[in-house]
């Protein structure tokens, strides 16, 4: 690996036991990288919300210091010790212990396991396989497993909530492409027509999916896909349809679920968890394939906010204070 710079410039977060939280922009030595088979010059990374609670002192993310945030990346190989992964190979990451447990897409280099490294799909350069990214993965994620279970065009309405953030936004636009009438729920009514470009039929406001109600209602929605947690899910699991399901992936809103056990029971109903960090490589690769083709989102270049490594800190502040609209991509290199 004697072709690889002596340090790269990345966005470093850092707690020393005997000193003060920090972040910023640093020089990083290639020695720091962790073990891996495969060395990638990194284009572009993306900002999820896992990211933006990295990159604070109080976010309960970070399992170690120092640390490179960014739980996904996308670039060229630069240095490899897998056949499978030559030099000059297009490849992405997600998932696993990137991002949060050792160095992830923050930097211009990262140095990843060959068993958790993904090439890069025929139908996506690496930018827009980043303006997808790990949220948009944990969407096609759940709409897979929502039809897997059974779900199918004109069952009925499929509902999203937290529907502006990138893995709502990004249901609603696989959902409308495959042929569902898809609903979003959103307390950003600044937010409508966007939504209502990427396919949204109707939409629900914050109120109507966060009030209290009794323990099972009309019947109402064929699937769901739940980014918001505690303040809607409950509301979702009381109003799907006979043996619908909901794919659950976030807890924005909290981590308690105040329910019953009624939807399960009289109704057949099934809580789905969406655990994209640990999906086994096959199937990770597998779905990655199906973004670039039958799952590729409608206006994927639609709505995305750019930022580079020097802009990189006010925008993670945002994600955390749900400032953000949309995905939001990082340019790392080139």
């Amino acid at each position: 690996m004697s072709n690889l710079p002596a340090s790269f410039r990345a966005f470093v977060v850092d707690k020393p036991a005997d000193g003060a939280f920090s972040r910023g922009l640093r020089d990083v030595d290639i020695r720091d990288l962790p073990p891996g088979e495969v060395t990638v010059r990194v284009a572009w990374s993306s900002i999820n919300f896992k990211d933006g609670l990295a990159a604070r002192e109080d976010g309960r993310v970070a399992r170690g210091y120092p640390l490179i945030p960014g739980i996904d990346l996308a670039g060229m190989v630069v240095a490899s010790d897998d056949d499978a992964f030559p030099v000059g190979s297009a490849v992405l990451a997600n998932g696993y212990d990137i991002g949060v447990a050792r160095h992830g897409g923050y930097g211009e280099l990262a140095r990843i396991p060959s068993k958790w490294t993904v090439p890069q799909p025929s139908g996506l350069s690496a930018r827009e396989a980043m303006e997808i990214g790990t949220a948009g993965f944990t969407a096609a994620m759940s709409v897979a497993a929502l039809e897997e279970r059974g779900l199918r065009p004109g069952d009925g309405p499929v509902l999203v909530t937290g529907a502006s953030g990138g893995v709502g936004s990004t249901a609603i636009a696989i959902l409308a492409t495959r042929g569902h009438e898809v609903w979003a729920a959103t307390g950003k009514e600044d937010e409508h027509d966007r939504l209502r470009d990427l396919g949204a039929a109707g939409i629900l406001t914050r109120d109507e999916v966060t009030a209290p109600g009794k323990p099972l209602e009309r019947e109402r929605w064929a699937g769901a896909v739940d980014t918001v947690g505690a303040a809607t899910l409950p509301y979702v699991l009381r109003t799907l349809k006979i043996g619908a399901a909901v794919a659950s992936s976030g807890n924005a809103s909290g981590a308690e679920l105040a329910t019953t056990v009624f939807p399960f029971i009289l109704r057949g109903c099934a809580l789905l968890g969406m655990d994209s960090a640990n999906m086994a490589i096959e199937r990770r690769r597998a779905l990655w394939t199906r973004l670039g083709a039958d799952l590729l989102p409608r206006g994927i270049a639609d709505g995305i906010t750019e930022v580079s490594l020097d802009t990189l800190e006010p925008a993670l502040d945002a994600i955390h204070a749900g400032q953000a609209r949309g995905r939001w991509v990082v340019r790392v290199t080139g």
